[in-house]
């Protein structure tokens, strides 16, 4: 099986949306002006939490949960989550459950059962059979560092196959190439996960 090296990033998801707010003009402000009050803490709160109408569907509580998740590493966690069903039967076809739970710092766009439902199921089948384009496109939804919500608002990211996934938008409404972000920004002991609605295909 061929490996995948991944270089661990120092982490440091600082997200640096708090540093837009100007409150550096200093002496030229009156001394009984009253300064509105700086959004940024409330901001940079929000974008640490998972954010997504598909986060609902997640478990409350157990293994499965964000809680749960956060404790173990990506590959694992996936397996306990039932959204997550029928990629993690797609990665350990590929044989790579190691690859990613051993993985430091990396991202993972993880498709939904219903992203591989939209698949037509021959289609889907010949891939599950085939390991080396299963390992292909696993891969592809990896990127070997952590990326940061408010780094998807416009943004190029090698992944580990090798080609590059796109990202867009802001707020809580992303796409990873032409895939929707449903639930962003979960966290496990080694990966952030967003996960999205549709399988991401790289160029073959």
């Amino acid at each position: 099986m061929k490996k995948f090296a991944v270089l661990p990033i120092l982490a440091g998801l600082a997200l640096s949306a708090a540093a837009c707010s100007g409150s550096d003009s200093g002496s030229a402000a009156p001394s009984n002006s009253t300064a509105p009050a700086d959004p940024a803490p409330s901001m940079t709160s929000a974008a640490t939490e998972p954010f997504g109408a598909a986060c609902s569907a997640v478990p409350m509580s157990g293994k499965g949960s964000f809680t749960g998740m956060a404790t173990d590493p990506v590959a694992t966690a996936a397996s306990n989550n039932p959204v997550l069903s029928t990629l993690v039967t797609a990665v350990k076809k590929a044989g790579l459950v190691d690859t990613l739970n051993s993985a430091t710092n990396i991202t993972v766009f993880a498709p939904t059962n219903d992203a591989f439902a939209k698949i037509p199921k021959a289609d889907l089948d010949k891939v599950l059979a085939d390991k080396k384009k299963l390992t292909s496109i696993l891969t592809y939804h990896v990127v070997g560092q952590p990326v940061a919500p408010n780094a998807l608002s416009s943004g190029s990211f090698k992944t580990l196959q090798g080609g590059t996934v796109n990202t867009s938008g802001s707020g809580e409404a992303y796409k990873v190439n032409d895939a929707n972000v449903v639930c962003g920004n979960v966290k496990t002991a080694n990966a952030t996960v967003y996960i999205v609605d549709s399988v991401l295909m790289p160029k073959m």
